[in-house]
């Protein structure tokens, strides 16, 4: 590989000693990782069943690496959302922002989702995640990758985040922001990220991230936490863009964010601590994280975690009471079949289509909203059509006619490539929530030992 000459004579001012090391991880390949949906299954039970050969990433709880030989992602576990295709110091920036049940938390700069769905996931089904894209094609990916792993209380919006301070000043309890950035922590994943940075280099970057930490910034609430992150080097994106917000916001402090972490199941050993000098920066800037290739398994990454201090109130408003929903006895029926507990006041309709809404979320008209909470299915009449989305966010046993088919069986590929499938056994008519191995996939509607296939087309094998 060759490297962009400026980068290495950069990385050898850097480095120093270190240069010779880092330039060797090159010749090596980079990691193949996923990371298992905590809110499907357990990393224990997951070690049980996984089909191919897997090994512990040493500092995320729930991550594995696999033989890049293998394809994780043309397996039926991956369709019933147990788990991420990720790299594995990607996987850091969620896992070290303390997240806990009912924390309202946004994720930036969220596509395509691989930290948006472990917040998720840490959010155990409370609380409301807001995960906003730019770009609306990427958050279209994004949305597939929230509804994929069963995320029952996601906002996913594609705004400008200088447009979501007017909605959310004050509101996050933690926020993560994956900034845009030069890319160099990729260059071996990823070699073509050369081009993008001899293209634009670090000062285009540099300032976007500027831009966006201020914003996030008066997004968080007195008290909250905020994670920085990017997959580049340059101590002008990293130190240097938290030198930044700590000149414009004093409100705001750097703290380690593995300070008080139980070691009983993950090791940071091979992490880096920030360079203050890099940027002539104070001394607190020591305890920003900086992942390298040459010492971990895994690729270039950046971390800095921030404490909001200030006292003084963020303003925002709570929705109101929202418009009251009456539901057909078809959909009230279907409804109850399920294990989902549906508070009517958190229900909408919108299109006929169905969506049940986390709690305390502000008024939202003028954004662009790709999906307000968990879309349950559409209303038609005399009948109710639940969601792809509803389907993968049920267990097993949270529905009353399941067809349980092995993650082996031949029938489960025609399946996802939206065939109809013939069924044997007794079975009761009409929807059926179809699982590999107890894990849901999608819906099918059985009648006379036929199941018409249901699942969403988009989503298709290919």
């Amino acid at each position: 590989m060759t490297l962009p000459k400026l980068f290495e004579n950069r990385m050898m001012e850097l480095l120093g000693e270190e240069y010779e090391e880092y330039i060797k991880c090159f010749e090596r390949k980079h990691y193949s990782g996923l990371r298992v949906n905590t809110l499907k299954i357990m990393p224990e039970e997951f070690e049980r069943i996984c089909p191919f050969k897997i090994k512990r990433v040493p500092w995320i709880e729930n991550g594995y690496y696999y033989d890049g030989k293998e394809q994780p992602a043309r397996h039926p576990y991956y369709y019933a959302g147990l788990y991420y295709i990720q790299e594995p110091s990607a996987m850091t920036p969620a896992s070290l922002l303390p997240v806990e049940p009912g924390d309202k938390v946004l994720d930036l700069c969220a596509a395509p989702g691989g930290k948006s769905t472990e917040l998720a996931a840490r959010l155990k089904g409370k609380g409301v995640l807001v995960a906003n894209d730019i770009s609306n094609s990427r958050a279209k990916a994004l949305l597939k990758n929230i509804e994929l792993f069963g995320v029952k209380n996601a906002i996913v919006v594609s705004e400008a985040p200088s447009k979501l301070v007017n909605y959310f000043e004050g509101y996050f309890d933690k926020i993560l922001v994956d900034a845009p950035c030069s890319g160099e922590g990729m260059f071996r994943k990823s070699p073509s990220v050369m081009k993008n940075w001899e293209q634009y280099g670090v000062d285009y970057y540099n300032k976007l991230q500027k831009e966006i930490i201020l914003h996030a910034a008066r997004m968080l609430k007195p008290g909250g936490s905020m994670l920085y992150s990017t997959c580049t080097f340059s101590p002008e994106e990293n130190e240097g863009t938290i030198k930044f917000l700590l000149e414009q916001c004093p409100e705001f402090s750097v703290v380690n964010p593995l300070a008080g972490r139980s070691r009983e199941k993950v090791s940071y050993e091979g992490f880096a601590f920030g360079k203050p000098d890099w940027v002539e920066g104070t001394e607190e800037l020591k305890n920003c994280i900086r992942l390298w290739p040459h010492r971990i398994h895994g690729e270039g990454h950046f971390i800095a975690l921030l404490k909001k201090n200030s006292d003084i109130k963020g303003e925002f408003f709570i929705a109101g009471n929202r418009e009251k929903v009456s539901l057909s006895d078809e959909v009230a029926e279907f409804i109850h079949k399920t294990d989902i507990f549906v508070e009517p006041k958190n229900l909408s309709i919108r299109e006929n289509k169905l969506y049940l809404l986390p709690e305390d979320i502000p008024a939202l008209k003028g954004l662009r909203i790709l999906r307000s909470g968990l879309f349950l299915g559409e209303i038609k009449k005399y009948r109710f059509e639940p969601s792809q989305a509803l389907a993968c966010a049920l267990k097993s046993d949270a529905y009353d006619q399941v067809i349980h088919l092995s993650a082996d069986n031949p029938d489960i590929i025609k399946y996802l490539k939206c065939e109809t499938i013939e069924i044997t056994g007794e079975h009761k008519e009409g929807w059926s929530l179809v699982c590999a191995d107890g894990y849901p996939l999608g819906w099918g509607k059985l009648a006379g030992g036929v199941l018409k296939n249901k699942y969403l087309p988009g989503w298709r094998w290919m």
